[in-house]
């Protein structure tokens, strides 16, 4: 009897060893990784380690949003240019493949080794293609399969420092301005700790190694945001993607001028913004608008910049745009009179709270009244009586999607507040905008609601 008890013991052991042995091992790679679960809409992810470690993580934690990204992406883009997918695939591979330093193509390359973990079928030219989806257009124009298109316009942000602020030291906030099918898939907070360079927390989409609305932080004390230049034309096949640079910045700069030159190198023309950088360790500020051909740097210890699409250098205006400086109703140019009143207003007293304030404003400056629409920092494009605007390309369900603003406090902490959807509260329900619209039927596979949430606090651990 006591033998049989041995016997049926060591059975039992050896069918558990044989369950730990089918169980995988985790893999050495996600040791330093991790996934929060989801606040106010936001998903938070760390990481951390070599390029491939840091873009296995990410692809391997972001699998799901990863492939939904894509499926928003992909179709976005094939109806637009009326090309299939393949064509945004080559242009991957054959002009933006070959500018990308190995740090960079390590970690995309990772990204891909991820997704393959979970059983993905997403390969690396359909992740770099998802990573220059924002410079695409600027490519196709320059080739003539877009003659007709024009650099639309993202985003509204201010920076200020100096007699500006309440504290007398830096304030930095942005809103991203997208369709809202693309914007409820920018709800991505990134804590990034590479082997090399700073630390970074920045807001993203998952399957991009940059911000693409590029508000972040980074352990050297830097604030770094911009807003698109509208109508921009130029492109540079030869020039290094946007989207590397971008991150080079985010993840090298320890000061604005490392930043400039950072974003300067290689300069391709693509996504072209006028960039904005925040200094809390002398409390300066900077303007950086980067045309292809012209570039412009501003800098200030007391004062502040403001962007709104609109360009400012009259030589870049005639060389390197479409754009109209003098259409008062344009949304550009009616956005920046009311941050030029804001600035004016609170001068003194302009510190996070002001800035929460600041991106869920709806005075159209044009009109003289509150009226949110496609004129109003807190940007409601399908509100506008003027209807689908061509501002976006053929479709009018964009605008506002996500803010975010910080202080020299919270980039010393490497911390940020931020909000999804439309932070004035106002929700954007998909069914009644899509039943009005019938030729929209196209987007209904991808376009949801777009909530209002909260402000929330995020930093890096």
């Amino acid at each position: 009897m006591k033998r049989t008890a041995i016997w049926l013991g060591m059975l039992a052991l050896a069918g558990a060893a044989s369950l730990i042995s089918r169980d995988p091992a985790p893999d050495p790679r996600l040791k330093d990784a991790s996934r929060e679960s989801a606040r106010n809409g936001w998903i938070m992810v760390h990481l951390k380690g070599s390029p491939g470690e840091i873009g296995f993580q990410h692809g391997y934690l972001l699998t799901p949003e990863i492939e939904d990204t894509f499926k928003d992406i992909s179709l976005e883009s094939t109806h637009d240019e009326r090309r299939d997918w393949q064509f945004f695939r080559n242009v991957a591979r054959d002009v933006y493949w070959p500018h990308i330093e190995e740090e960079y193509r390590r970690e995309l390359t990772g990204i891909v080794d991820g997704l393959a973990a979970h059983g993905s079928k997403l390969d690396l030219w359909d992740i770099v293609a998802l990573n220059a989806w924002l410079e695409q257009s600027y490519y196709d124009k320059s080739v003539g399969s877009d003659p007709e298109g024009a650099a639309a316009e993202h985003c509204s942000a201010f920076v200020a420092t100096g007699s500006y602020t309440k504290d007398g030291r830096v304030v930095i906030g942005h809103n991203n301005w997208t369709s809202y099918a693309s914007g409820e898939r920018w709800n991505v907070i990134f804590d990034i700790t590479p082997e090399r360079g700073n630390r970074i927390l920045m807001d993203g989409m998952a399957g991009l190694i940059h911000s693409g609305d590029d508000f972040g932080v980074n352990s050297a004390g830097l604030a770094i945001t911009e807003t698109t230049i509208s109508g921009f034309k130029g492109f540079d096949v030869n020039g290094v993607p946007e989207f590397v640079r971008a991150r080079k910045a985010m993840q090298y700069a320890n000061n604005v001028d490392d930043f400039a030159r950072i974003m300067e190198d290689g300069n391709n023309g693509g996504y072209a913004n006028t960039w904005l950088v925040a200094d809390r360790k002398n409390n300066e500020i900077a303007s950086l608008e980067l045309g292809l051909k012209n570039v412009t740097l501003q800098r200030t210890s007391d004062g502040f910049f403001v962007g709104a699409n609109y360009p400012s250098n009259p030589k870049l205006i005639q060389e390197e745009t479409e754009y109209d400086p003098n259409d008062r109703g344009g949304s550009g140019n009616a956005r920046h009179v009311r941050w030029l009143e804001l600035m004016a207003q609170y001068k003194g007293k302009i510190d996070v709270a002001a800035g929460e304030k600041f991106l869920g404003d709806h005075f159209d400056s044009f009109e003289g009244k509150t009226d949110p629409d496609e004129r109003t920092l807190c940007g409601h494009i399908d509100l506008s009586p003027r209807g689908v605007s061509s501002w976006w390309g053929p479709y009018g369900w964009a605008g506002t999607v996500q803010n975010k603003v910080t202080d020299a406090a919270g980039i010393a902490r490497m911390a940020f507040m931020a909000s999804l959807g439309h932070s004035c509260g106002l929700n954007f329900i998909a069914a009644p905008y899509l039943s009005k619209h019938p030729e929209f039927a196209w987007a209904r596979t991808i376009l949801g609601d777009l909530n209002s949430h909260p402000w929330t606090a995020f930093a890096a651990k």
